[in-house]
């Protein structure tokens, strides 16, 4: 009995996806909850289970088609066995005949062998202003060209043919040298579903918002001195390293209470404000870039803001990120230092209105105290959508997050 393969409901909005892979073939064994097909939504890459155990039978859609959701994607031939195929029999062998003898084929003549046509050298008068101009500028001897032109008069692409060839000579020197060409290639990929929605959604936020960024720097000797003190002990008693994403993820949660216009966004003609902190914290996988939401990031603790980022970026490796998980947020994070960026200037995870960019930490040469010293130091960066965020509100933001980073204590008691 052939049982029809159903694409299923993907997530909130997402009414149609593009076939990415097909994991089984027609005549495999299938198990029952088994994937058989990868989906390619805006968001994530879906695989598809096959409701029960048989044989892979017809695909209805090939890699790239574009399917929608209920569609019949392909069929399964429930608790079949894959039937081989059945060998086409041999051809019965024709008697032997005794072929007629052929005829001795008639002499042909030999076509008569053409002469090698003449060069017929261009008169130096039979050059028209153009010709003239290529000619002089390459310095070229003009008799040393081949003239194709009515009456032999040498045209530019006699010329030009003559340089690709090598063959023009320079008016008192030697040959010019045929140019070395190399090896060029050409691909081209087709843009998986993932990259278009990247692609359209970052043009958007061009299109739509009123970007501005705004830069500061933040020395990171305090949390690197309490992440190395505290490490191992954090690592023990919670099961996850300490690093450097849940001291941010807690500063801008602080910051978007003091300034909560960064968090907010615009929708028609109103702006909407939450009293909640959703933080998209940017990770990479191998499709590009994804933005999982940590909710509720401003009721969580140290050690569950590291679990949940970590997790984030260990199920983004291996495409196993939900869709509901990449919906919504009201403030991104992005951390381009891991990749050894030292300044960036973010785009905006719309209809979000502000996105903090961090960067690699570096020694540099700073002042304090009135003395020079050498002090692990970060750029950051906020980009923010200026219709209803100010200057003033974004810088007093990033200064928030610089000044709980350098004294770490604030996050303790809301400073």
């Amino acid at each position: 009995m052939a049982t029809d393969v159903i694409i299923p409901a993907l997530g909130e909005s997402i009414t149609e996806a593009t076939v990415g892979q097909w994991l089984k073939a027609p005549g495999d064994a299938v198990a029952a909850d088994e994937p058989i097909v990868s989906l390619e939504t805006d968001k994530v890459a879906v695989e598809v289970p096959s409701p029960v155990a048989g044989i892979m039978g017809a695909q209805l859609f090939k890699v790239g088609d574009t399917v929608t959701i209920g569609a019949r994607i392909a069929i399964i031939d429930a608790g079949g066995v894959a039937a081989a195929p059945t060998p086409a029999p041999a051809p019965a062998a024709p008697a032997p005949t005794t072929p007629a003898p052929a005829p001795a084929p008639a002499a042909i003549p030999a076509a008569p062998v053409a002469a090698p046509a003449a060069t017929v050298a261009a008169p130096l008068d039979a050059m028209g202003p153009a010709v003239r101009i290529l000619v002089d500028t390459y310095n070229l001897d003009p008799a040393s060209i081949a003239a194709s032109g009515r009456d032999g008069r040498l045209t530019k692409g006699d010329v030009l043919a003559a340089i690709e060839a090598g063959t023009a000579k320079v008016r008192g020197g030697p040959a010019p040298a045929a140019p070395v060409v190399a090896d060029r290639k050409e691909e081209r990929v087709r843009m998986t579903r993932l990259r278009q929605t990247i692609a359209r959604r970052l043009k958007e936020a061009q299109n739509t918002a009123a970007m501005l960024t705004t830069f500061n720097d933040v020395d990171m000797t305090a949390v690197m001195a309490a992440r190395a003190k505290y490490k191992d002990l954090f690592e023990k008693k919670h099961g996850v390293r300490l690093g450097f994403m849940s001291f941010f993820s807690q500063a801008v949660v602080m910051a978007l209470r003091d300034v909560p216009a960064v968090g907010a966004s615009v929708e028609g003609d109103e702006i909407v404000y939450r009293n909640y902190a959703d933080l998209g914290i940017a990770v990479s996988s191998p499709g590009g870039l994804v933005v999982p939401v940590l909710r509720n990031a401003d009721k969580l603790s140290f050690a569950n803001t590291e679990k949940a980022i970590a997790d984030f970026g260990k199920r983004a490796q291996n495409g196993q990120l939900k869709i509901e998980e990449l919906q919504g947020g009201n403030f991104t994070i992005s951390n381009g230092g891991v990749f050894g960026s030292l300044m960036s200037t973010p785009i905006l995870n719309t209809p979000q209105s502000g996105v903090l960019g961090l960067h690699r930490i570096e020694d540099r040469p700073v002042v304090r105290g009135g003395a020079i010293v050498i002090r692990p130091m970060m750029y950051l960066a906020l980009s923010y959508d200026h219709r209803i965020v100010d200057g003033r509100e974004a810088v007093t933001f990033l200064v928030s997050v610089k000044n709980a980073i350098e004294d770490p204590s604030r996050l303790l008691i809301d400073l």
